[in-house]
C-alpha cells in the first residue's frame, strides 16, 4: 500500500513540475548532454535568463488577448 502511495506521489510531483515549467532545465541538461558531449551547459540561472529573453523576443502570437 505504501509503495502505491509513493508511486502516486511521484507521479503528481512529476506532473506538476512538467506543467509549471520547472522541469525545463532538467530537459535542457538531458538534451545538452546527448547533443554536446564534453561541453559545459549553462547554469540554471543562465538558462532561466536565456529562456526569459527568448520569451520576450518571441511573444506567443496565438494568444487571443
Amino acid at each position: 500500500m505504501l509503495g502505491k502511495l509513493v508511486a502516486v506521489w511521484h507521479g503528481i510531483v512529476w506532473y506538476l513540475r512538467e506543467i509549471s515549467g520547472e522541469a525545463r532545465y532538467d530537459h535542457y541538461l538531458e538534451h545538452f548532454a546527448a547533443e554536446h558531449p564534453g561541453e559545459t551547459p549553462m547554469s540554471e540561472v543562465e538558462f532561466i535568463r536565456a529562456r526569459e529573453e527568448y520569451d520576450r523576443l518571441h511573444p506567443n502570437a496565438s494568444c487571443c488577448c
